[in-house]
Order: C-alpha cells, then sequence, then structure tokens
C-alpha cells in the first residue's frame, strides 16, 4: 500500500478520534475560547482542535517512518508547541512566553536536525552558519505567529495551511519526492482534514495555539527543506508564494498597530478578514475569498518556480497591494457587501423548479441506489487487495459491526470515518488494480461518476429532506481536487491515483448525504459499507 496514502488516512482517523475526546475534556483543562469584541463567534467555543492535529500528525510518523536525526527534531519542535500551545489556550501566557517556546522548537530543527536557510533571494553567494542559522530562527518565528495570527474564522489558517501543504507536497514529488517532506506534508494534511469535520462554520471546536502555530512550524520546516536541500535549483524567493498570505497579512497589522501607536503584539480587529467582515461579507464569503487568493499564490509558486527572483517577488507584491488596495478604496468609500439587487437570471430560474417533485425526490433516490451498489459491487471489480488493505478492512469491518450493534448514534463519526475510508480504499483500488478491461471501466466509471455528481448536486440544492450547507471547506476541497486534475505528473503514484482521488471526493459527498439523512441503525449502506470491507478482507487474506 502507498505510504503516503496510509500516513494520510491515519493522521484523519486518528485527528477525528481525538478531537471529541478532546472536546469533552475542555472545559475541565480551561480550554474554553471566550468571545469578546475582537472575536467573531457569540458562544463559548473549545480550542482543542489543535491538539488533535499534532496528536494526528505524529502518531503515524512515530508508528509507520523511520526516525532519523532531522525528523527527530522535528517532532521535538511540534511537541514542544503543542505543549506550549495547550497552556496558553488553558492559562493564557504572555507574547513573551509564546516566542520562547516557538524559539525551542526552531532551534530544534536548525542547531539539532542541522536544517537552515543558506541561499536567499537576490544575493548569489551561500550564507555562513553563523549568520544563516540565526537568520533561519527568525524567519521561522514570524511564520509560525503569521498562521498564529491568521487563525480568526472558522476553517480559515488550516485551509490556508492546506493549500500551501498541498503545493509543497506536488514540488516535492516533481523532483523524485523526498520522503521526509513527504511524510511530514502528508501527515499534516491529514490531521488537518480531520480537525475541518468539526471547524466548519458554525465550528463546534477551535484549533488554538496548538495547532496554529504547529502549521505554522510544519509549513516553515517543510518550505526550508524544500528550497534548501530537496530543490536547490528552484528560486528561494518561492517560498513567499508558497506560505501566502498569512505573511503580508502579519505585516500589516503590525504596520496598522505601530501606525496607529498600538502595543505590536495585542490583538486587534484589523487582520484581512476582519476588514472583509467589516465590509459586509458574511462568514464564508469572507473565508472563499481569502482561499481564492491563496490558490492564487500558491498556483503561482508552482509554475514561477524556475523564474527570477525580482519576477517571483513582483507577483508576490502586485497580488497582495492589489487585495489592500481594494480593501482600503471600499473602506474609505464606505462601501458595503450586498448592497446589490441584481439576480442572475440562470439562478432565478432554477429557483422557479424548486418546488419540482422529480428534483426533490429523484436526486436522492439515484444517491440511495448508486452509492451502496458502487460499495458493494465495486468491491467484485478489484483483481488484487494488497495484504495490508485487507488486514486493516478486517478490523474496520469488527469495528463497524460493533458499532452498528450496539452504538447509540445512528451518525456518530465512527460510522462516517469508516465509509470514508471504504470510499478511499475502493477508489485506489479500482483504479491500480480493475479487474474490468480498462476501456470499459472507464465507460462506466464516465458515465456513473458523471450521474453521481449531478445528482449530489441536485440533493443539496432542492432536496428539503436532506439539510445540507455548503461551507468553505467544500470550497477547499473543490480548489484541490481541480488542482489534482489540472496539475501536470502524479501525486501519489500515478495519474490514476489523481483521478482516483476526484472520484472519490464525489463519492465521499455522496456518501455524507445519505448518512445525514440516516435514522434507522441498520441501513442499506452500512450493509453495503461492511459488504466491501469483508470482500477486501477475504481478497486479501483468503483468496
Amino acid at each position: 500500500m502507498n505510504v503516503a496514502l496510509i500516513l494520510l488516512i491515519s493522521a484523519a482517523v486518528i485527528s477525528m478520534a481525538v478531537i471529541p475526546l478532546m472536546m469533552r475534556l475542555a472545559p475541565v483543562l480551561g480550554m474554553i475560547d471566550q468571545p469578546d469584541a475582537r472575536k467573531v463567534h457569540a458562544i463559548p467555543v473549545s480550542r482543542v482542535g489543535g491538539i488533535g492535529i499534532v496528536i494526528g500528525a505524529l502518531l503515524p510518523l512515530l508508528i509507520w517512518f523511520p526516525i532519523d536525526e532531522l525528523l527527530r527534531a522535528y517532532l521535538i519542535g511540534a511537541a514542544v508547541l503543542m505543549i506550549f500551545g495547550a497552556v496558553d489556550d488553558a492559562r493564557e501566557l504572555g507574547h513573551y512566553v509564546k516566542f520562547i517556546g516557538q524559539g525551542i522548537a526552531v532551534i530544534s530543527m536548525v542547531y539539532v536536525g542541522d536544517l537552515w536557510v543558506s541561499s536567499v533571494p537576490f544575493f548569489d553567494y551561500t550564507l555562513p552558519a553563523a549568520i544563516g542559522k540565526p537568520f533561519t530562527v527568525f524567519a521561522m518565528i514570524g511564520v509560525i505567529n503569521a498562521l498564529n495570527h491568521s487563525d480568526g474564522l472558522d476553517g480559515l489558517a488550516s485551509g490556508e495551511a492546506l493549500l500551501s501543504l498541498m503545493a509543497i507536497v506536488y514540488l516535492s514529488y516533481l523532483v523524485g519526492g523526498d520522503q521526509i517532506a513527504t511524510a511530514v506534508a502528508m501527515v499534516t494534511i491529514g490531521g488537518i482534514f480531520g480537525f475541518l469535520r468539526f471547524n466548519t462554520h458554525p465550528a463546534r471546536v477551535f484549533m488554538g495555539d496548538s495547532g496554529s502555530q504547529f502549521l505554522g512550524f510544519t509549513i516553515g520546516f517543510l518550505a526550508v527543506l524544500l528550497t534548501q536541500r530537496i530543490h536547490t535549483a528552484m528560486s528561494p524567493a518561492v517560498v513567499l508564494l508558497l506560505i501566502g498570505l498569512p505573511i503580508v497579512d502579519i505585516l500589516v497589522v503590525f504596520y496598522l498597530r505601530a501606525s496607529g501607536g498600538m502595543n505590536w503584539f495585542k490583538a486587534t480587529r484589523n487582520h484581512i478578514h476582519h476588514r472583509l467582515l467589516d465590509l459586509g461579507f458574511e462568514h464564508y464569503e469572507t473565508v472563499v475569498i481569502i482561499y481564492s487568493v491563496q490558490t492564487l499564490l500558491v498556483a503561482s509558486g508552482i509554475l514561477l518556480r524556475y523564474q527570477p527572483d525580482w519576477l517571483i517577488t513582483l507577483v508576490y507584491l502586485l497580488v497582495c497591494i492589489t487585495l489592500f488596495a481594494l480593501l482600503t478604496t471600499a473602506e474609505r468609500r464606505g462601501w458595503r457587501a450586498g448592497t446589490g439587487t441584481f439576480t442572475a437570471p440562470l439562478s432565478a430560474a432554477l429557483s422557479d423548479l424548486r418546488d419540482s417533485q422529480a428534483l426533490r425526490k429523484l436526486p436522492y433516490a439515484i444517491l440511495a441506489t448508486a452509492v451502496p451498489l458502487a460499495l458493494f459491487g465495486g468491491a467484485f471489480l478489484v483483481a488484487e487487495v494488497p495484504q495490508d488493505f485487507a488486514v486493516i478492512s478486517g478490523v474496520l469491518v469488527i469495528v463497524l459491526l460493533a458499532e452498528v450493534t450496539f452504538g447509540k448514534d445512528f451518525n456518530s463519526i465512527i460510522r462516517r470515518g469508516i465509509v470514508y475510508v471504504t470510499v478511499v480504499f475502493l477508489t485506489y483500488l479500482l483504479a491500480t488494480s480493475p479487474a474490468v478491461e480498462p476501456a470499459l471501466m472507464q465507460r462506466l466509471e464516465f458515465f456513473y461518476f458523471g450521474l453521481l455528481a449531478v445528482a449530489v448536486a441536485l440533493t443539496i440544492r432542492y432536496c428539503r429532506e436532506v439539510e445540507f450547507r455548503t461551507t468553505p471547506t467544500d470550497y477547499l476541497l473543490l480548489f484541490i481536487v481541480l488542482a489534482v486534475g489540472v496539475l501536470p505528473g502524479e501525486l501519489l503514484s500515478g495519474n490514476e491515483i489523481a483521478t482516483g482521488l476526484i472520484k472519490a471526493v464525489i463519492l465521499i459527498y455522496a456518501s455524507e448525504l445519505l448518512l445525514m439523512a440516516s435514522e434507522r441503525r441498520w441501513t442499506v449502506m452500512m450493509l453495503a459499507t461492511i459488504g466491501a470491507l469483508t470482500v477486501f478482507a477475504w481478497q486479501g487474506l483468503l483468496a
């Protein structure tokens, strides 16, 4: 089984398992984020999601991956930041104490792991260690705080980090794929996906400093590793584009605080997301706008990776200057979002069809038939199941049977998680080991997933029995899926895996809609999932 896939799934599952437990412990630990004038949430929310992200990321590395000196230094730094961040989330440490924790973590990476910046933009010579190492410590602490300060809306910091990590994984792959870079990025992506399950607006949990500092540290670590060791032909200025908006956001915030005579480190409402909210944009609109700009920046980083330093820096500055010029102009002119009255003709026409019985019932009926059929029937279209897949499938069958038989929550996270893992297994195995002639399989899949995608869209839009609200996370997944489909090369192990990811996302959304409407212990979906996992276990262990 592809190690990257194991790490990704393991991290997501562990994160989703740890976060609900930590949410129950949050009141006891004092890790509750109380609302105030600067914040946008109106009720107390636990801030323990970061612990789930970190544990979800670190455990798979300890279990599945060999530990060398560099990875050990990274793990020490990540653990230090989680501890300091968790204490800050519970006791509100001052910013100077937080700097101490950040310094310990970064010094571990630089002086123990011996990873530091020796090549900088606009200079042709290599920095000596006496300059490069202190510079790296300073820059890394800046990146950590940039991500930390961008964590102001549900899904915002995690989404920005996810886009950066996907770009880093792809760039690492293009030069052969460094094992440590791929492993660290994939487990962090998995941890974020597990967290986003609970952090879509309105969030049930925040990541807190333990999560945002870890994400900043990880992205900084990977950016230095990518440009200084893995791919030295790449312009070091590309780091600006890969990290993206958090850098310019914190610099502008510091400028506004200093010019206003305020304390640099005292929290204020002048981040990008605060300013967009003050212009009248809704929460999800604000997040989607920031996701869009961040996507533009990281995509530019991929495309311009070999261009001169001045060109990369110019592109970064032009995007950022344009964004802040528009913000400032709108603020000065008193412009407010949502004041227009124009309704798109297509949207108006579709709204007239809302009461159509066919649009209300037929798409959901298609999902209720097609998804279980794909899960159970698709398992028989797999030619060969690797042994590690079979072992995991066997364990999941036992867990799911116990959960369905004895569990009280008909829509529990355990059931959802196992269904999602089954979908990923199925799409991966069908992509890598189909039992049907490839040309026929391609035609069948084109028809099936095309029909399924239309049924998902119509169910979300028109089915009143399913209350599904699109969130910024949905747009984030759309960006990633489009990127996987458009970018040249292979992200995991082949183009089949890239298309398999698109299929998996469609099937997961279809499964989510069925799970949301589930009000019984035993459903066709549960039976199909149990059947698919049983087939995988049988084929891999006994066949």
